[in-house]
C-alpha cells in the first residue's frame, strides 16, 4: 500500500525559515525502497501474461544467483506482462519442455570459479533443444554470468554473440559506471536517457564476439585506463595486474565496448545485457527498465512497458 508523505516547501531549512504565508503544503505519493526481498506469488493461469522460464542452478561463487532469481521473478511478475518459473536443472533439458514458454533467460555459469579446470555444463540434447527452441522462434535473453563461460562452445557463442575470454576479456574495476545507450529509436531503449547508472556492477570488456552473429548494439561501456588507478580501485585487483606498462599493452583500453546488444538467431529474438551482477544493482530502475523491455521484445517482438521514472529521457536546454 502506498503511503503520503507531506512536505514543507519551505527548502532544506526548514518551515520556520519563511513566514506561514508563504508555506505550501503538497502532498505527494511516497513509498519508501523495498530492503527485503518479496517472494513472488503464482499467477492465475487464466491471464493472458507472456511466459518466462529462468535456467539457473549453478554460478560462480560472487553471484547470488537464487536471489537475482526471485528479484527478477517478482520484478517480472509485477508488471502483470509477465509469468515467470524458475528452473535449476535443465541438464536434460527438451524442447518440448522449452516451448511451453515464450522467451528463456539464461542466468547461469558452468564454474564456482572462472579458473576451475572442471564445469557443470549441460547434455548435449540440451543445448541441442536451447538452440532449436530459439531457431524455431522462442525468445531469449542471455544475462551477466551467461557470457562468463560457453568460449569452448562455438554454437552457445554464435547463439548470444559473445563470450568472457580469460586472458583477454576483462571486468573494469569500477563497481559502478555510466552506460551509454547509444540507440535511442529501438524498441527496447526508446525514451530512456542517454546516459544511465548501473551500480554494485561488472563492466565486461574486450570480449570475444563470434564473428557470424550479426549483433546491433544498443549500449556502450567506456573502460578508461584511469580508472584502474589503485586508489580508486581498493584491493578489487592486485596492484601488480595493471601497472602502467601493463595497461599500455592491453587491447580495447581507453575505448567503448558493446555492453547491451539484440541479435537474431533462425527465426529467434536474443536480447543480450552483459550487466547485472546482483539484486542490489537489480534495485535501480534503469536496470529494471532494460530487464523488462527487453526480456518483453524477445519473447514477443514489441514493447509495451514503459521507461521507469529513474530511466526517462528529460530536456538538457
Amino acid at each position: 500500500m502506498k503511503r503520503m508523505k507531506q512536505l514543507v516547501m519551505a527548502g532544506l531549512l526548514g518551515a520556520s525559515a519563511l513566514p506561514a504565508s508563504a508555506q505550501v503544503i503538497v502532498t505527494i505519493d511516497y513509498r519508501p525502497p523495498e530492503t527485503v526481498q518479496r517472494v513472488a506469488i503464482p499467477v492465475n493461469p487464466k491471464e493472458k501474461r507472456l511466459k518466462v522460464l529462468i535456467i539457473s542452478g549453478q554460478n560462480s561463487y560472487e553471484h547470488d544467483w537464487t536471489g537475482v532469481n526471485n528479484m527478477l521473478r517478482t520484478l517480472m511478475q509485477d508488471t502483470q506482462r509477465f509469468d515467470v518459473r524458475v528452473t535449476e536443472d535443465f541438464d536434460h533439458g527438451s524442447l518440448a519442455m522449452l516451448k511451453a514458454y515464450d522467451v528463456v533467460l539464461l542466468n547461469y555459469s558452468s564454474r564456482w570459479n572462472y579458473a576451475d579446470p572442471v564445469q557443470h555444463i549441460w547434455s548435449d540434447d540440451a543445448f541441442k533443444a536451447l538452440y532449436q527452441y530459439v531457431r524455431e522462434g522462442g525468445g531469449l535473453v542471455a544475462y551477466h554470468s551467461s557470457f562468463t563461460w560457453g568460449r569452448e562452445i562455438p554454437e552457445y557463442k554464435h547463439l548470444i554473440g559473445a563470450v568472457m575470454q580469460p586472458g583477454t576479456s576483462r571486468r573494469s574495476p569500477p563497481g559502478a559506471f555510466p552506460v551509454h545507450i547509444i540507440d535511442r529509436n529501438d524498441p527496447i531503449t526508446a525514451g530512456m536517457r542517454e546516459f544511465v547508472w548501473t551500480y554494485n556492477d561488472d563492466m565486461y570488456t574486450n570480449m570475444d564476439f563470434d564473428p557470424e552473429t550479426k549483433i546491433h548494439v544498443l549500449a556502450t561501456g567506456h573502460d578508461s585506463s584511469a580508472s584502474y588507478d589503485p586508489r580508486l580501485t581498493g584491493p578489487k585487483y592486485p596492484l601488480g595486474a595493471y601497472t602502467p606498462e601493463k595497461l599500455k599493452a592491453m587491447k580495447g583500453m581507453d575505448a567503448d565496448h558493446p555492453l547491451i546488444w539484440t541479435s537474431e538467431y533462425g527465426k529467434g529474438r536474443v536480447f543480450s545485457i552483459t550487466f547485472g551482477h546482483d539484486e542490489v544493482s537489480l534495485h535501480f530502475q534503469p536496470l529494471q527498465t532494460l530487464m523488462l523491455r527487453g526480456t518483453e521484445w524477445a519473447a514477443s517482438g514489441a514493447v509495451t512497458l514503459p521507461v521507469l521514472e529513474e530511466a526517462k529521457d528529460y530536456p538538457t536546454k
